[in-house]
């Protein structure tokens, strides 16, 4: 672990490889799980704001989900996620026509519906952050269902850090993006 800034990073996001291999895995971290994305504060008025222009894009069941249960949820431990469909999918994923995972959001981005991607949480995946009082933790989140994106990352030399670029900046900003390049290198 080392420190940039108000952030302590695990130094697996920088000696651990990883590219997204969604023909492989067709998007599962979207179904999996027992829980929905986590959100900042910030992005649940976001989430309410753009849900009529992102409705058009998702499935009936993702639609009855955000109706019955609201743009996104606190858990009992106040923590704020996106709803989900039957305790299983994520409220705003999509399905393509070779059935990989995708997100109603970032399609609705993608064709200029709207201007925000998707929530941090998921653009910053396989990377989670822990926001304390002083400082938030950057660390690497290892899951089964990503080993085929560890391999692709391997294969191609890509490391997590790398994959996740402009999420990391999303985040952080580019300075600190910088500097964490540094470190890299002497890694």
């Amino acid at each position: 672990m080392f420190q940039l800034g108000k952030t302590i990073v695990s130094e697996d996001i920088i000696k651990k490889d990883f590219l997204c291999n969604l023909s492989a895995c067709k998007g599962a971290c979207c179904v999996d799980g027992d829980a929905g994305a986590p959100l900042e504060k910030g992005e649940i008025k976001i989430l309410e704001d753009i849900y009529p222009k992102v409705k058009p894009f998702l499935r009936q069941e993702g639609v009855d989900a955000i109706e019955a249960q609201g743009a996104y949820i606190a858990t009992e431990d106040g923590d704020l996620e996106t709803p989900l469909i039957d305790g299983a999918d994520c409220a705003y994923v999509i399905f393509d026509d070779k059935n990989v995972a995708l997100c109603a959001i970032e399609e609705a981005y993608n064709q200029g519906e709207v201007s925000w991607k998707k929530p941090v949480s998921c653009h910053l995946y396989p990377i989670r952050v822990d926001d304390y009082t002083e400082f938030s933790a950057v660390n690497y989140h290892k899951w089964q269902i990503c080993d085929d994106a560890c391999e692709l990352g391997e294969e191609l030399g890509v490391p997590v850090y790398k994959f996740v670029k402009e999420a990391l900046i999303r985040k952080f900003g580019k300075d600190w993006y910088m500097e964490l390049e540094k470190v890299a290198e002497t890694l």
